[in-house]
Protein backbone atom coordinates (compact mmCIF):
# COMPACT_ATOMS: atom_id res chain seq x y z
CA UNK A 1 0.00 0.00 0.00
CA UNK A 2 0.98 3.22 -1.14
CA UNK A 3 0.88 6.54 1.34
CA UNK A 4 -0.88 9.56 -0.32
CA UNK A 5 -0.59 12.83 0.46
CA UNK A 6 -3.52 14.63 0.83
CA UNK A 7 -2.11 18.38 1.09
CA UNK A 8 0.12 17.60 -1.87
CA UNK A 9 -3.11 16.66 -3.39
CA UNK A 10 -5.12 19.85 -2.43
CA UNK A 11 -1.86 21.71 -3.15
CA UNK A 12 -1.85 23.45 0.27
CA UNK A 13 0.41 23.40 3.46
CA UNK A 14 0.44 21.07 6.53
CA UNK A 15 -0.06 24.11 8.79
CA UNK A 16 -3.27 25.01 6.19
CA UNK A 17 -6.20 26.17 8.09
CA UNK A 18 -10.02 24.81 7.72
CA UNK A 19 -10.99 27.96 5.63
CA UNK A 20 -7.75 27.42 3.02
CA UNK A 21 -8.16 23.56 2.89
CA UNK A 22 -11.98 24.61 1.88
CA UNK A 23 -11.59 26.97 -0.63
CA UNK A 24 -8.63 25.16 -1.98
CA UNK A 25 -10.82 22.28 -2.55
CA UNK A 26 -13.94 23.68 -3.90
CA UNK A 27 -11.58 25.78 -6.37
CA UNK A 28 -9.88 22.44 -8.03
CA UNK A 29 -13.07 20.40 -7.81
CA UNK A 30 -14.93 22.98 -9.99
CA UNK A 31 -11.56 22.86 -12.09
CA UNK A 32 -11.64 19.31 -12.59
CA UNK A 33 -15.28 18.15 -12.09
CA UNK A 34 -16.21 15.49 -14.89
CA UNK A 35 -19.20 17.89 -15.83
CA UNK A 36 -16.64 20.35 -16.90
CA UNK A 37 -14.16 17.86 -18.39
CA UNK A 38 -16.29 15.47 -20.65
CA UNK A 39 -14.32 12.24 -21.35
CA UNK A 40 -11.27 13.18 -19.99
CA UNK A 41 -10.30 10.50 -17.84
CA UNK A 42 -7.42 12.15 -16.23
CA UNK A 43 -9.39 15.07 -14.86
CA UNK A 44 -11.84 12.31 -13.80
CA UNK A 45 -9.00 10.38 -11.55
CA UNK A 46 -7.90 14.23 -10.14
CA UNK A 47 -11.74 14.76 -9.17
CA UNK A 48 -11.68 11.47 -7.48
CA UNK A 49 -8.11 11.79 -5.51
CA UNK A 50 -9.51 15.78 -4.54
CA UNK A 51 -12.87 14.30 -3.27
CA UNK A 52 -10.64 11.85 -1.40
CA UNK A 53 -8.22 14.13 -0.06
CA UNK A 54 -11.00 16.81 1.03
CA UNK A 55 -13.12 13.72 3.04
CA UNK A 56 -9.74 13.51 5.07
CA UNK A 57 -8.70 16.82 5.63
CA UNK A 58 -11.96 18.44 5.96
CA UNK A 59 -12.31 16.10 8.74
CA UNK A 60 -10.66 17.27 12.03
CA UNK A 61 -11.08 13.94 13.10
CA UNK A 62 -9.84 12.12 10.14
CA UNK A 63 -7.42 14.81 9.66
CA UNK A 64 -5.67 14.74 12.97
CA UNK A 65 -5.14 10.53 12.51
CA UNK A 66 -4.09 11.24 8.86
CA UNK A 67 -1.29 13.76 10.35
CA UNK A 68 -0.04 11.16 13.04
CA UNK A 69 0.19 8.47 9.96
CA UNK A 70 1.91 11.23 8.29
CA UNK A 71 3.86 12.08 10.93
CA UNK A 72 5.64 8.39 11.52
CA UNK A 73 5.74 7.75 8.03
CA UNK A 74 7.87 10.74 7.49
CA UNK A 75 10.12 9.31 9.60
CA UNK A 76 10.15 6.17 8.60
CA UNK A 77 11.28 7.77 5.02
CA UNK A 78 13.95 9.84 6.93
CA UNK A 79 15.97 6.82 8.65
CA UNK A 80 16.10 5.59 4.80
CA UNK A 81 13.30 3.05 5.00
CA UNK A 82 13.22 0.63 1.86
CA UNK A 83 9.79 0.82 -0.21
CA UNK A 84 6.74 -1.41 1.25
CA UNK A 85 9.01 -1.21 4.69
CA UNK A 86 6.58 0.37 6.56
CA UNK A 87 4.60 -0.62 9.36
CA UNK A 88 0.97 -0.31 8.56
CA UNK A 89 -0.51 -2.53 11.25
CA UNK A 90 -0.62 0.06 13.57
CA UNK A 91 -2.58 2.38 11.83
CA UNK A 92 -4.90 -0.14 10.04
CA UNK A 93 -5.53 -2.06 13.22
CA UNK A 94 -8.43 -4.60 13.89
CA UNK A 95 -10.18 -4.88 17.43
CA UNK A 96 -9.52 -6.40 20.42
CA UNK A 97 -10.88 -9.82 22.03
CA UNK A 98 -10.28 -11.73 18.34
CA UNK A 99 -13.18 -9.38 16.39
CA UNK A 100 -11.94 -8.09 12.80
CA UNK A 101 -14.04 -5.66 11.05
CA UNK A 102 -13.60 -4.88 7.34
CA UNK A 103 -14.96 -2.13 4.95
CA UNK A 104 -17.52 -3.67 3.19
CA UNK A 105 -18.88 -2.38 0.05
CA UNK A 106 -18.53 0.99 -0.27
CA UNK A 107 -20.25 1.30 -3.94
CA UNK A 108 -19.34 3.21 -6.86
CA UNK A 109 -17.71 6.84 -6.10
CA UNK A 110 -17.58 8.29 -9.42
CA UNK A 111 -16.67 4.97 -10.78
CA UNK A 112 -14.02 3.15 -8.76
CA UNK A 113 -14.86 4.83 -5.10
CA UNK A 114 -11.91 5.51 -2.61
CA UNK A 115 -8.67 4.13 -2.97
CA UNK A 116 -7.06 0.99 -0.64
CA UNK A 117 -5.26 3.53 1.24
CA UNK A 118 -8.13 5.39 2.56
CA UNK A 119 -9.86 2.41 2.84
CA UNK A 120 -7.35 0.68 5.09
CA UNK A 121 -7.00 3.69 7.42
CA UNK A 122 -10.59 4.84 7.53
CA UNK A 123 -12.78 2.08 6.32
CA UNK A 124 -14.34 1.08 9.37
CA UNK A 125 -15.09 1.40 13.27
CA UNK A 126 -14.89 -1.98 15.33
CA UNK A 127 -17.48 -4.08 16.71
CA UNK A 128 -16.79 -4.64 20.31
CA UNK A 129 -17.74 -8.12 19.98
CA UNK A 130 -19.97 -10.81 22.01
CA UNK A 131 -18.70 -11.43 25.60
CA UNK A 132 -20.72 -11.86 28.52
CA UNK A 133 -23.10 -14.17 27.89
CA UNK A 134 -25.59 -14.90 30.60
CA UNK A 135 -28.05 -18.32 31.14
CA UNK A 136 -31.97 -18.15 30.73
CA UNK A 137 -33.66 -21.36 31.44
CA UNK A 138 -35.73 -21.64 28.03
CA UNK A 139 -34.29 -19.70 24.95
CA UNK A 140 -30.70 -17.63 24.96
CA UNK A 141 -30.64 -14.36 25.76
CA UNK A 142 -30.79 -12.03 22.79
CA UNK A 143 -27.28 -9.74 22.54
CA UNK A 144 -27.36 -6.14 21.01
CA UNK A 145 -23.95 -5.06 19.71
CA UNK A 146 -23.53 -1.13 18.76
CA UNK A 147 -21.70 -0.76 15.82
CA UNK A 148 -20.89 3.19 14.32
CA UNK A 149 -20.93 3.51 10.55
CA UNK A 150 -20.15 7.14 8.91
CA UNK A 151 -22.72 8.86 6.54
CA UNK A 152 -21.67 7.41 3.62
CA UNK A 153 -21.92 4.16 4.35
CA UNK A 154 -25.38 5.01 5.99
CA UNK A 155 -25.94 6.47 2.43
CA UNK A 156 -24.03 3.66 0.41
CA UNK A 157 -24.68 0.44 2.46
CA UNK A 158 -22.19 -1.12 3.91
CA UNK A 159 -21.24 -4.71 5.66
CA UNK A 160 -19.30 -5.93 8.75
CA UNK A 161 -17.64 -9.32 9.47
CA UNK A 162 -17.23 -10.16 12.48
CA UNK A 163 -15.40 -13.29 14.44
CA UNK A 164 -18.16 -14.78 16.49
CA UNK A 165 -17.71 -17.99 18.20
CA UNK A 166 -14.53 -19.39 15.92
CA UNK A 167 -16.46 -18.57 12.90
CA UNK A 168 -16.85 -15.02 10.29
CA UNK A 169 -19.76 -13.71 9.74
CA UNK A 170 -20.94 -11.06 7.56
CA UNK A 171 -23.48 -8.92 8.11
CA UNK A 172 -25.27 -6.38 5.95
CA UNK A 173 -26.43 -3.28 6.78
CA UNK A 174 -28.81 -1.29 4.56
CA UNK A 175 -28.91 1.77 2.96
CA UNK A 176 -30.76 4.81 4.60
CA UNK A 177 -29.75 3.39 8.13
CA UNK A 178 -30.15 5.98 11.11
CA UNK A 179 -29.05 6.32 14.53
CA UNK A 180 -31.13 3.59 15.83
CA UNK A 181 -31.51 1.13 13.30
CA UNK A 182 -31.32 -2.23 14.48
CA UNK A 183 -30.07 -5.40 12.18
CA UNK A 184 -31.35 -8.73 13.34
CA UNK A 185 -28.99 -11.42 12.78
CA UNK A 186 -31.05 -14.69 14.28
CA UNK A 187 -29.76 -16.96 16.02
CA UNK A 188 -26.46 -15.54 17.13
CA UNK A 189 -27.59 -14.49 20.64
CA UNK A 190 -26.89 -16.39 23.86
CA UNK A 191 -27.44 -20.41 23.57
CA UNK A 192 -30.16 -21.71 25.80
CA UNK A 193 -32.12 -24.81 26.56
CA UNK A 194 -34.63 -24.04 23.52
CA UNK A 195 -31.74 -22.30 21.61
CA UNK A 196 -30.00 -19.54 20.94
CA UNK A 197 -31.02 -15.83 20.99
CA UNK A 198 -30.63 -13.47 18.40
CA UNK A 199 -27.62 -10.71 17.78
CA UNK A 200 -28.71 -7.34 17.24
CA UNK A 201 -26.40 -4.83 15.88
CA UNK A 202 -27.63 -1.27 17.36
CA UNK A 203 -26.51 1.26 14.39
CA UNK A 204 -25.13 4.68 15.17
CA UNK A 205 -24.56 6.99 12.32
CA UNK A 206 -21.48 9.31 12.84
CA UNK A 207 -21.80 12.60 12.37
CA UNK A 208 -20.85 14.50 9.29
CA UNK A 209 -19.42 18.27 9.26
CA UNK A 210 -20.84 18.63 5.45
CA UNK A 211 -24.70 17.99 6.49
CA UNK A 212 -27.36 18.01 8.79
CA UNK A 213 -29.65 15.04 8.72
CA UNK A 214 -33.60 15.27 9.31
CA UNK A 215 -34.93 12.06 8.34
CA UNK A 216 -34.49 11.09 4.64
CA UNK A 217 -33.21 14.92 3.72
CA UNK A 218 -29.85 16.30 4.42
CA UNK A 219 -29.24 20.03 4.60
CA UNK A 220 -25.47 21.80 3.78
CA UNK A 221 -24.40 24.87 2.87
CA UNK A 222 -23.11 26.23 -0.74
CA UNK A 223 -20.50 29.37 0.03
CA UNK A 224 -20.00 31.47 -2.90
CA UNK A 225 -18.28 34.97 -3.59
CA UNK A 226 -20.34 38.41 -3.42
CA UNK A 227 -20.07 38.70 -7.35
CA UNK A 228 -21.43 34.87 -8.06
CA UNK A 229 -23.91 35.82 -6.03
CA UNK A 230 -24.84 39.26 -7.59
CA UNK A 231 -24.14 37.85 -11.14
CA UNK A 232 -24.83 34.29 -11.46
CA UNK A 233 -22.33 31.41 -11.79
CA UNK A 234 -21.45 28.17 -10.18
CA UNK A 235 -21.08 26.71 -7.01
CA UNK A 236 -20.18 23.41 -5.67
CA UNK A 237 -22.46 21.35 -3.49
CA UNK A 238 -21.95 18.47 -1.39
CA UNK A 239 -23.37 15.35 -2.06
CA UNK A 240 -22.84 12.04 -0.40
CA UNK A 241 -21.92 10.68 -3.88
CA UNK A 242 -19.31 13.66 -4.25
CA UNK A 243 -19.65 17.49 -5.18
CA UNK A 244 -22.25 18.39 -7.72
CA UNK A 245 -22.50 21.84 -9.83
CA UNK A 246 -25.11 24.42 -8.94
CA UNK A 247 -26.20 27.14 -11.02
CA UNK A 248 -26.61 30.00 -8.92
CA UNK A 249 -28.86 32.88 -10.75
CA UNK A 250 -28.05 36.44 -10.60
CA UNK A 251 -29.07 38.59 -7.52
CA UNK A 252 -29.30 35.84 -4.99
CA UNK A 253 -29.25 36.33 -1.51
CA UNK A 254 -27.23 34.96 1.46
CA UNK A 255 -29.68 32.35 2.99
CA UNK A 256 -31.54 31.74 0.15
CA UNK A 257 -32.30 27.31 -0.20
CA UNK A 258 -31.99 25.81 -2.81
CA UNK A 259 -33.46 22.17 -2.90
CA UNK A 260 -31.81 19.66 -4.94
CA UNK A 261 -34.60 16.23 -5.48
CA UNK A 262 -33.61 12.85 -4.75
CA UNK A 263 -30.05 13.96 -3.56
CA UNK A 264 -30.50 13.11 0.11
CA UNK A 265 -30.68 9.94 2.09
CA UNK A 266 -31.99 6.81 0.52
CA UNK A 267 -35.34 5.67 2.21
CA UNK A 268 -34.62 2.19 4.20
CA UNK A 269 -37.39 0.54 2.87
CA UNK A 270 -37.93 1.61 -0.63
CA UNK A 271 -33.82 2.29 -1.72
CA UNK A 272 -34.61 3.82 -5.05
CA UNK A 273 -36.39 6.22 -3.58
CA UNK A 274 -34.17 9.06 -1.96
CA UNK A 275 -34.84 12.51 0.28
CA UNK A 276 -33.83 15.64 -1.11
CA UNK A 277 -30.64 17.89 -0.37
CA UNK A 278 -31.20 21.43 0.67
CA UNK A 279 -28.69 23.77 0.23
CA UNK A 280 -28.54 27.37 2.10
CA UNK A 281 -26.56 29.80 0.01
CA UNK A 282 -23.55 31.24 2.10
CA UNK A 283 -21.95 34.62 0.83
CA UNK A 284 -18.18 35.55 1.24
CA UNK A 285 -17.67 39.10 1.48
CA UNK A 286 -14.35 40.13 -0.24
CA UNK A 287 -11.93 40.92 3.12
CA UNK A 288 -8.98 43.12 1.52
CA UNK A 289 -10.06 45.43 -1.27
CA UNK A 290 -7.98 47.43 -3.61
CA UNK A 291 -8.81 51.31 -3.54
CA UNK A 292 -10.18 51.07 -7.14
CA UNK A 293 -12.60 48.31 -5.78
CA UNK A 294 -13.21 50.27 -2.72
CA UNK A 295 -13.59 53.11 -5.75
CA UNK A 296 -16.19 51.37 -7.65
CA UNK A 297 -18.46 50.04 -4.71
CA UNK A 298 -18.91 53.59 -3.43
CA UNK A 299 -19.94 54.42 -6.80
CA UNK A 300 -22.32 51.48 -6.40
CA UNK A 301 -23.23 52.86 -2.92
CA UNK A 302 -24.75 56.05 -4.91
CA UNK A 303 -26.50 54.59 -7.21
CA UNK A 304 -27.94 52.75 -4.74
CA UNK A 305 -28.50 54.93 -1.78
CA UNK A 306 -31.34 53.13 -0.02
CA UNK A 307 -28.85 49.94 -0.02
CA UNK A 308 -31.30 48.13 -2.59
Amino acid sequence: MNYKDYYKILGVERSADEKEIKRAYRKLALQFHPDKNPGNNEAEEHFKEINEAYEVLGDSTKRQKYDQLGSSYKAWERTGGAPGGFDWSQWTGGAPGGVHVEMGDLGDLFGSGFSDFFNSIFGGSPAQGTRGFGQRRIRGRDIEQAVSISLTEAFLGTARILEHNGSRLEVTIPKGAQTGTKVRIAGKGQQGPAGPGDLYLKIRVESDPRFVRDGDNLKTDVEVDLYTAVLGGEGLVSTPKGPVILTIPAGSQPGQIFRLKQRGMPKMRTPDSSGDLYATLKVSLPEQLSSEELDLFEQLARLHPDGA
